[in-house]
């Protein structure tokens, strides 16, 4: 359990790490670009205005450039045909949809001055007709000859009612005796406030566009990251159920962790095939060293003079040796050869119940010596998909191992039944069973207990091919104490149809 949570603790700092680094990135660059968004939005409406009213104030300013050139000393415009014009504008209605925001009053200020600066004409109702704007920016600059343009504030300290002023010079027409000269200035004034309300929509729509990006971001990052652990994690249990000695299909994983995985798997497979070499080997010596000693002991005796009747005793033990180890040669190959493979051999659809009918009529003379009664608790004809030799092999090899422990003259039980998706072979002797400590070590290799007719002790190998060809094909194999007697339970994948 406590590698477990390391794993799982690695897991979620690798996965908090990744989404804050991205969670980290996608939210600087969404405030930066935000803030330069937002920050460009009111400049940029202010400049598109003061364009407009540029060419707005050099239109009016041509429109009493006629009329000024035509103005007596002394003489007032405030009945002429421009003070009625801006007469008519102020008391226009007007009631205009601008993408979806309402205007219903117009805005702009219109003053003329004259060249000295002396305001003559004002539309606005606080009228400053008669007052000095000669040091007025916008007016100073345009009677120099040069863009003149200013912004102020209505109320001081407050730059909610700040005005932005652009003047025009207003220049004698060509057929004037005056053509050319500064006669005065129009200055074209606008408050701010009129397009505050565009500035604070389109502030408010680059916000929202800018969190619902950086929201789907962040959802795209949790996605990728949740991806990228998964696949750590698929890594990890992978990796984990190889070192706990489980057989594992090695998981799809693309680009470079897929890569990862295939190196994992290849330097897996040169451990386990270089580890499985020294193990067999390291096994098998220690197993051969007890029928070498027999052997070398009896070879020993037949050196000598010795009577007919032992001489004859010591030959048998020989040949019952070198059998003993032939056998045992033989079925660590099987063995060894079983656990190199991923998956049956050979895969055909088979009749269960009738592939073991065939390895008792192998076993019958046996049997018959034994004068075992083989009694069938259950039989269904059970259709699997399975290398035909290697479940005969698990089959022999279970029904040798029944047949030493059985006693003479006993019951040997058997039953084929199918269990949801399991096909399921149970064997049950009736010999002296497996004490408790020993049964969890059935399967393994060279680890037996002794016969009950006192031949010694068997290589346990025949139940580890079992278990291996089982593993192979989707199954187990169960070991249950029967009092008395062992029974032994061998099951394997069903097909699906």
């Amino acid at each position: 359990m406590a590698t477990r949570w390391n794993w799982t603790t690695i897991d979620m700092r690798l996965g908090l790490r990744l989404f804050f680094a991205f969670f980290l990135i996608t939210g600087l660059t969404a405030f930066f670009v935000l803030r330069v968004f937002l920050g460009e939005v009111k400049p940029s409406v202010r400049e598109v205005m003061e364009d407009l009213m540029v060419d707005t104030a050099h239109l009016v300013a041509e429109a009493a450039a006629q009329e000024m050139a035509l103005l007596e000393p002394g003489q007032s415009l405030a009945e002429g045909h421009l003070a009625q014009q801006l007469s008519a504008y102020a008391k226009r209605s007007v009631d205009a949809r601008i993408w979806g925001l309402r205007k219903q009053s117009l805005d702009l200020r219109i003053y003329l001055t004259d060249a000295r600066g002396q305001v003559l004409l004002d539309s606005d109702p606080q009228s400053a007709v008669g007052q000095d704007y000669s040091q007025w920016r916008d007016v100073a600059l345009a009677l120099r000859g040069e863009y003149g343009a200013r912004t102020s504030n209505a109320i001081d300290g407050d730059e909610r009612s700040a005005v932005m002023y652009v003047a025009a010079p207003v220049r004698a027409p060509l057929s004037s005796p005056l053509a050319g000269r500064t006669l005065g200035v129009v200055t074209v004034a606008k408050p701010l406030a009129s397009v505050q309300r565009f500035i604070d929509r389109a502030e408010q729509r680059i916000l929202v566009a800018g969190l619902s990006l950086l929201l789907f971001s962040m959802a795209i990052g949790v996605a990728v990251t949740g991806w990228l652990v998964m696949s750590v994690r698929r890594l990890r249990n992978y990796a984990q159920q190889v070192q706990a000695g489980e057989r594992q299909e090695l998981p799809q994983v693309p680009g470079e962790l897929g890569d990862l995985a295939r190196a994992m798997e290849a330097m897996r497979l040169r451990l386990e095939g270089r580890e499985h070499i020294e193990q067999t080997v390291r096994a098998l010596t220690h197993e051969l060293k007890s029928p070498l000693a027999a052997m070398r002991g009896a070879g020993e005796l037949l050196q000598d003079e010795l009577a007919p009747a032992d001489r004859q005793r010591f030959a048998v033990q020989v040949v019952e040796q070198s059998e003993r180890m032939r056998e045992l040669i033989d079925r660590m190959l099987e063995l060894s050869k079983l656990e190199l493979q991923r998956g049956p051999a050979h895969p055909e659809r088979l009749r269960l119940d009738v592939l073991f009918q065939a390895v008792l009529d192998q076993q019958a003379d046996r049997i018959t010596q034994r004068q075992l009664q083989l009694r069938f608790l259950k039989t269904e004809p059970l259709l699997v998909d399975a290398d035909a030799e290697m479940l005969t092999l698990a089959l022999s090899n279970l029904l040798s191992n029944a047949l030493d422990f059985a006693p003479t003259g006993s019951v040997l039980e058997l039953a084929i039944w199918r269990e949801g998706s399991i096909s399921c072979v149970s064997l049950r002797d009736h010999g002296p069973g497996v004490p408790d400590f020993a049964m969890q070590q059935l399967g393994r290799r060279f680890f037996s207990t002794a016969r009950p007719d006192g031949g010694g002790k068997g290589s346990g190998l025949g139940l580890a091919i079992a278990m291996q060809v089982a593993a192979l094909h989707g199954g187990g194999l169960q070991f249950e104490a029967a009092a008395p007697g062992l029974r032994v339970r061998f099951t394997l994948a069903s097909p699906t149809s």
